[in-house]
């Protein structure tokens, strides 16, 4: 139990389980008679389990019986083993002695190997002198193939005899048989000469004898085949080697294309001989990529994509060649060269597009001749250079126009009689036929170019106004120079007319076609100046008959607005030498301006009506030259609405009022009809009808206080303008001689 203490755990369990079901099973009296009938199928059922529990065991002994018979046998067979290999250890130290004798035997043996091949070799190695001498008179002779094959024995010879050496580690020797093979340098230095010469002239060959070229690739490719072979598989690489011929070839050949094209002197960067410089690169290049094409495709092997190669080197120096000319100074027109030539020339069927070339020649795939950056400065050059240019036509053609103001001839005329000169048409040509020639670039060269016509037109026209002033102040010191100021001026009208309504015909997008607002400021800052020195013009014509108004000379009756119709007439005459658009302009500001004229001589103050007869004169006078005015002016083409005449009667209507205390009400209406009216204004007009006492006046202008008057979006100021002389100060010290 002690040894064993889950076996008496068990019984213990078993007993308690047998007890727990015999309770449950005999816990009535009756259920006793089965008792013997229980005891007897459990005695069977413990028979059957002990059976089976002796059977297993027995079947467990045996098989310990069984492995234990093995390891006696295997540990028997160890043990002869360990006796055997004793014996065999005993008998090689018995024969250790004999041995040192066959390691002697080993090294004669090497020793024999070695100078059995030397003495093969002896031969060949004397006669390496013979056979360097007879393959340089091979390549004298240019059998090239006989010496190559030659040269390619004494390297194999060479290299065997250092691949030895290396691998027995004799470096002094290896330096004398270099030394000894030295003449080997001179017949590859010989041969690869003339190699590169055939390679240089490769495209001259392959059309007159490709037989040298084809020998030179077929050297070219054993000399390859060598290198590869010997980098992937020697562990000693001899001197020179690899020689990458393969490299070399399409190195001279690059240099070979390159050399022969691609420069530029100074010349060829200046006028027609750029032009011609790019001429014959576009001749050249396309026909020797069809050289290249139809015939020394056929004379390298598929895998040297001579064909590739060379359009890609014709390429990357043109991209070079182009780069180095764009640095020099370059005019205008050699841009324009550089330019259509890289992005139109280049790519048409002209030139790489080629019928000859495709589909084999592909440029696509390389990028473009001139980077985006490089385009984008090149035509910024391009438009600054025609930008001085035209700066200088420009400058040109004003100073002719302006010495033709001077002339003693009128102006030329149009087929319907207006004054025109040939200012617009020569300015818009200039600029549309640099628009245009930009155009057949690129659309971003245009759309700069165009940009920049807009900024030196804006600009013109500033120094176009500018010759206007000055001639004006020419005119100024003395009237009668030019002759023909007026027609001049009625001509630059007409210029700025044209040359407004074709500005917008110069963009290249007809969808887009308006001015822009800095251009039409300026072109409207011409008119407005043109239109101002003429209307100065007038108004000096005007000014003497002016100062003779109001009087009382005026008042009983004279030929003063008369005179000044006939002044207006004349002028009008002249004005209709200009289109409608700027006729009706002049024709409504000459109105304004006899109209604030008329105003502004009515009020300085000169006349004051000393009776109402003599206001009643006065708004008679009034009403008569208004009328004849009114009536001028609309025989001339300008409608009543348009006219500021109407201010005349207005004021007529508050100087003919009878009962001045009715004045607040009549100056109301007056000032919201003219808003720009100011009390100083009233005050004189006040004034020049003479019968307004200090209450009535105090009144009106109080009235005006309380009632400010804002101008209206569209409203035409006229009062504004008209200045009121100051009021004379009382003089208050008493009259008598200084102390």
């Amino acid at each position: 139990d002690e040894e064993w203490p889950e076996a008496e755990k068990a019984e213990k369990l078993a007993r308690g389980a047998a007890l727990k079901w015999a309770s449950g099973v005999f816990y009535r009296p009756e259920k006793l008679e089965g008792l013997g009938q229980y005891r007897s199928r459990e005695t069977q059922r413990n028979n059957s389990i002990q059976s089976r529990l002796k059977s297993t065991v027995q079947s467990y002994l045996e098989g310990v019986s069984a492995g234990l018979e093995q390891l006696r046998s295997a540990a028997q067979e160890v043990q002869n083993v360990c006796e055997d290999l004793g014996a065999a250890r005993w008998a090689l130290l018995d024969s250790a002695d004999r041995f040192q004798g066959l390691q002697q035997m080993r090294a004669l043996m090497a020793e024999h190997v070695q100078l059995a091949s030397v003495v093969q070799v002896l031969p060949q190695l004397f006669s390496v002198h013979e056979v360097f001498s007879h393959t340089l008179q091979l390549l004298h002779g240019q059998h090239l193939l006989e010496a190559h094959a030659e040269l390619m024995m004494m390297e194999h010879l060479r290299d065997d005899v250092l691949s030895q050496l290396h691998l027995r580690g004799l470096s002094t020797a290896q330096t004398t048989v270099l030394s000894y093979f030295g003449g080997l340098q001179e017949l590859n230095e010989s041969l690869a000469k003339q190699l590169w010469d055939i390679v240089g002239s490769s495209l001259r060959l392959v059309r007159e004898d490709p037989v040298l070229f084809v020998t030179a690739v077929r050297i070219i490719e054993r000399e390859e085949k060598i290198d590869d072979t010997l980098l992937l598989e020697a562990t000693y690489l001899p001197p020179g080697r690899p020689k990458g011929w393969k490299q070399k070839f399409y190195q001279v050949l690059q240099e070979t294309i390159t050399g022969a094209h691609f420069y530029a002197t100074h010349m060829d960067t200046e006028g027609p001989g750029l032009a011609r410089h790019l001429a014959a690169l576009q001749k050249n290049i396309v026909s020797e990529l069809r050289v290249v094409k139809d015939l020394m495709v056929q004379c390298v092997p598929a895998h040297y994509n001579i064909l590739s190669v060379c359009t890609a080197t014709y390429h990357q120096a043109l991209t070079s060649h182009l780069q180095d000319i764009l640095r020099e100074d370059l005019d205008k027109q050699a841009l324009f060269l550089l330019l259509e030539w890289a992005l139109r020339v280049y790519h048409s069927p002209e030139m790489m597009g080629h019928p000859d070339l495709l589909p084999e020649v592909d440029v696509s795939a390389l990028g473009p001749l001139m980077s985006p950056e490089l385009v984008d400065q090149t035509e910024r050059k391009y438009v600054v250079k025609v930008k001085a240019s035209m700066l200088e036509w420009m400058q040109r053609t004003l100073e002719v126009e302006f010495k033709e103001w001077f002339r003693e001839e009128e102006p030329e005329t149009d087929h319907q009689g207006f004054f025109q000169s040939a200012l617009p048409v020569i300015v818009i040509q200039m600029l549309n036929e640099n628009i245009h020639v930009a155009s057949l670039i690129t659309d971003s060269l245009q759309q700069k170019v165009y940009n920049m016509a807009l900024e030196e037109l804006e600009a013109f026209l500033g120094r176009l106004r500018e010759a206007l002033v000055q001639c004006g102040k020419e005119h100024q010191k003395d009237r009668t120079i030019p002759k023909y100021y007026i027609s001049y001026l009625l001509a630059m009208l007409n210029n700025n007319l044209v040359l407004s309504s074709f500005v917008s015909s110069l963009h290249p997008d007809t969808a887009r076609r308006e001015v822009p607002p800095s251009l039409r400021a300026a072109l409207d800052r011409t008119q407005k100046k043109a239109c101002q020195l003429l209307l100065e013009e007038l108004l000096l014509d005007l000014q003497p008959l002016c100062l003779q108004l109001p009087s009382h000379k005026w008042l009983s009756g004279s030929q003063l607005i008369s005179s000044m119709c006939e002044v207006i007439d004349k002028y009008a005459k002249d004005f209709s030498r200009v289109r409608k658009p700027i006729f009706t302009l002049l024709l409504t500001e000459s109105e304004l301006l006899v109209a604030s004229q008329y105003l502004r001589a009515l009020m300085q103050k000169k006349m004051v009506c000393k009776s109402e007869e003599e206001r009643g004169q006065l708004c008679h006078r009034l009403l008569q030259d208004a009328t004849q005015l009114r009536e001028l002016f609309c025989g001339l083409g300008l409608d009543r609405s348009q006219q500021s005449l109407e201010a005349v009667f207005a004021l007529r209507e508050l100087i003919s009022l009878k009962d001045p205390a009715l004045l607040s009400l009549e100056v109301l209406g007056f000032v919201t009809k003219y808003p720009d009216v100011s009390d100083e204004h009233v005050s004189t007009l006040l004034d020049l009808r003479g019968d307004v006492s200090k209450e009535v006046r105090h009144m009106v202008l109080e009235m005006m206080a309380q009632h400010p008057q804002v101008l209206p979006e569209n409203y035409q100021p006229i009062f504004s303008t008209i200045l009121v002389p100051a009021p004379e100060l009382p003089f208050c010290l008493r009259k008598g001689k200084c102390a």
